[in-house]
Order: C-alpha cells, then structure tokens, then sequence
C-alpha cells in the first residue's frame, strides 16, 4: 500500500504539494471514480490510477542493465565526473536507484541500477557467491601458471588473499593477451590489483556479465533499458528470492 501522493510524486507528476493541487482539481480517478484524497492509500497491485483519463502504471522497484561507458562514476552523486545516475532519464531517476557495486571509472560494461536494497546486497555480497565475469586486455603473455595462480587465490598488495577465481586466456603472445576473468568479490580496483600482483597490466576493462545477467550487445556504450521480465525471474531465482517474484 502507497499513499497516493507519494505515487504521483514518484512518476514525476511533481511535488506533494503539487500532486494535491492536481488530486484537489478532479482530475485523477481511482478505479473508475474521482478521488480528492491525495493521501489515500492506494493498492498498487489492485486499484487502477488514471490522471487525465489516462491510465497509469506503477512499480515500486526499478532494475536497469546499463552498458556504462568509460569517464563515468558508478555512484548516485559525484562534485566533479557525471555519474552513472546522471545518463538516466527523469522518470528512473524518481525512483531514486543506485549501482549495484561498482566499475571503475575508465572500466566499461554491465552495470545494474535498482532501488532494490535486498537485490542489492544479495548480488554484491560474497556469502551469495554470484559470479561477476570480465573481459579484459593485458600487456603481457599469460600462460598456465596464472590460470592456476588466479584458481588458488592471489594475494594483492594490501595483504588479502581473494577467493579463488576463473582466469579463461582467449588469446596469449608477445604482444599481450584477451582473457576472461570471474570473480565472486568486488574489491576495490580487484582485478587490476590482481593481474597487478603477477607482474602485469590490465589496459582494458569489460564486465560481461553478472550473475545470470549478460551485457546486451544491442546496448552501445551509455545506453541503457529495463530488465526484461525473464532476466527478473532468472535473477531472483539464482539469489534465492523466489518469494520476491
């Protein structure tokens, strides 16, 4: 149950104080019959809103696949670089989402925006062990060694030791390597600070996919759409939130 102010609001029909202006005037309906109650309670799941005899769709919860482009922050506000929140219309930006983890600021690829706590904390924490999958570009040739140094766990510079990884070399020579890295963390700079720790270099960065979730390659860079209701269903069943759905 909402209250109905705060569900206009939220749809961007303005402030409370505006949105009871427009509830005051006749001119929205709750199930077929004018309402002068801003406050009422209102059922999303049940009770149909019209404004203007035009119907209208709520949700509480709001999921985004962005393919986030370098020079942008992944945070809901930033004094200096655009953030990932700014590339949002006004009408997702209501609902007042933030990024799921983080991507370095020159790092591109998935990222996930929701005002889902729950889903939040379920595909970033590590006891959930949700797979978040890389391609990257490296200066050096890898080889064996470091699929197994990656498999056993590296230890970075602060002294941690990561939870064992997948390394995949798509290719390897002189002139550096492609991979693909999963990992279950989210450290700070992790998979630089990883490759770091071997002697080499990450000069490109992409994330691929996350949990169930695979970028969309019809999305260029910082462009971005809803999940589908498939991808919500898939998701939430591999985070064990069935109950959610």
């Amino acid at each position: 149950m909402e209250r109905l102010d705060k569900i206009l609001s939220n749809l961007g029909y303005g402030t409370r104080k505006q949105v009871k202006d427009i509830v005051k005037k006749g001119r929205v309906k709750l199930d077929g019959v004018i309402i002068k109650n801003s406050s009422e309670k209102i059922d999303t799941d049940k009770n149909k809103i019209e404004v203007d005899d035009q119907v209208i769709s709520y949700k509480n919860n709001i999921y985004i696949l962005m393919n986030k482009p370098a020079g942008v922050v992944s945070a809901t506000y930033d004094n200096y670089d655009e953030t990932v929140i700014d590339i949002l219309d006004e009408e997702y930006r209501t609902f007042k989402p933030f990024p799921v983890g983080r991507l370095d600021k020159d790092t591109v690829g998935l990222i996930i925006l929701t005002n889902d706590g729950e889903l939040n904390h379920r595909l970033i924490a590590p006891k959930w062990h949700v797979d978040k999958t890389y391609y990257a570009e490296i200066d050096k040739a890898l080889d064996k060694s470091d699929v197994e140094a990656f498999k056993s766990g590296i230890v970075i510079d602060d002294g941690y030791k990561c939870m064992p990884a997948e390394l995949d070399i798509i290719q390897a020579d002189k002139d550096g390597s492609m991979v693909n890295v999963t990992i279950q963390e989210g450290k700070f700079h992790q998979v630089k600070r990883m490759f770091k720790a071997l002697g080499k270099n990450v000069v490109y960065l992409k994330r691929i996919k996350m949990g169930p979730i695979e970028l969309d390659d019809s999305l260029s860079e910082g462009n971005y759409r809803e999940l589908t209701d498939n991808e919500m269903e898939t998701l939430k069943k591999e985070l064990n939130m069935i109950d959610l759905l």
